[in-house]
């Protein structure tokens, strides 16, 4: 597929241009604005890093669409140009939003990581294993013993080559699913490790927990979706159920969804459970009179393996060096092509669409939901 420069201008080479372009686009379709800026840190262009929200609708909408981007930074790149594309410039959003539906749309919610190329925020939290009560965190023994291979604790010990090595070793003796498991549940006690949760909320939890109570919270309906890369086949969009606990949320998913949505507690997703996520806290903000269908839609990039690779080496580039000069090195390509592989134009075109369909499911299955009705 031939590359089109208005595809290509649709997934930025950094963070900076792709919050421009979806600044610009907000305020072309009319959106109300809201910012809130990073203290403390600064991009490795010197530019302020962001979480930047835009709404299209009615004040305190009965029916609302939540699209969040940048969770996990790097996978902003996805995330942002599915919201900058599709919502925005083609229009969705803008059609979308009536008397009583509005679409609010989460830009770069950890923003550092998304500028730094890194899936972890300016502490090494994984934003969406983050969202636990850290008094009393869900400890993950099974990542104890798989830590050091990881991420080992002789930092110039660090040889590409021997990495793959040990991490073929270590899928060899567990199984690639008690590995996968065992490494991305979460954990509360390696700070230097991989899908750290921290140990307390961090500065972009705070953020989106002031974003649900000001403007999710009223809403009676939310359709909730989490864009991500990394798991599942090259370009498929997996949309896999993350919540709404009223008895009817799965099944309402079922029925926007499709045969395509999975369930990681139900073994038929690529991710494997997980704690944490940011529904999480829609869930508790919209207490028990509000409904929430809430899903990650996760873009397939490379295999399994060559994920774990890039964030082994990318943790280990982030670990005693100056930002500035990690998001250099010519190892970002390794994490770049795990979950941003933007100059495939196939993978491009493939996302988009996919985007399309899915925001397209959850629009009509909010139209379709009368007040009162299980949805």
């Amino acid at each position: 597929m031939a590359v089109t420069s208005d595809t290509a201008d649709m997934f930025p080479l950094d963070y900076s241009r792709a919050r421009a372009a979806f600044l610009g686009a907000a305020e072309e379709a009319g959106a109300r604005l809201r910012t809130f800026t990073l203290p403390g840190h600064r991009g490795p262009d010197g530019g302020e890093l962001c979480v930047d929200t835009a709404f299209l609708g009615p004040p305190g909408p009965a029916k609302l669409l939540v699209t969040v981007s940048g969770t996990h930074g790097i996978e902003g790149f996805c995330g942002s140009a599915c919201q900058t594309r599709v919502l925005l410039r083609e229009g969705v959003a803008e059609a979308a939003a009536g008397p009583e539906t509005g679409v609010l749309l989460v830009h770069s919610l950890n923003p550092y990581g998304f500028a730094y190329l890194r899936r972890v925020n300016e502490d090494n939290v994984d934003l969406n294993r983050n969202f636990v009560d850290h008094a009393a965190p869900p400890h993950n023994d099974a990542y104890d013993a798989v830590h050091r291979t990881l991420v080992p604790a002789d930092a110039a010990a660090f040889v590409p080559g021997d990495l793959v090595a040990d991490l073929t070793a270590l899928r060899g003796r567990l199984g690639p699913q008690r590995l996968q498991e065992a490494v991305t549940r979460g954990q509360y006690r390696h700070p230097d490790g991989l899908f750290y949760g921290g140990r307390a909320p961090v500065w972009s939890r705070r953020v989106f927990e002031t974003v649900v109570a000001e403007q999710i919270a009223g809403a009676g309906h939310v359709g909730y979706i989490d864009l991500h890369t990394g798991l599942g086949d090259r370009g498929v969009g997996e949309p896999i159920f993350r919540g709404g606990r009223d008895a009817d949320a799965r099944q309402r998913a079922r029925r926007w969804y499709g045969d395509a949505l999975t369930a990681s507690e139900e073994g038929t997703s690529s991710c494997t459970p997980i704690v944490g996520n940011t529904a999480t806290a829609v869930a508790d903000g919209l207490g028990p009179g509000g409904r929430l269908t809430a899903i990650t839609l996760e873009f397939g990039t490379q295999p399994g393996p060559e994920v774990l690779v890039a964030l082994c080496a990318d943790a280990w580039l982030h670990r005693d060096r100056p930002p500035a000069d990690a998001v250099r090195s010519g190892l970002k390509r390794l994490i770049r092509d795990a979950f941003c592989p933007a100059e495939d134009a196939r993978w491009r075109e493939q996302v988009l669409q996919r985007a399309r369909e899915v925001f397209g499911q959850a629009l009509t299955g909010l139209a379709d939901a009368k007040p009162g009705d299980p949805g």
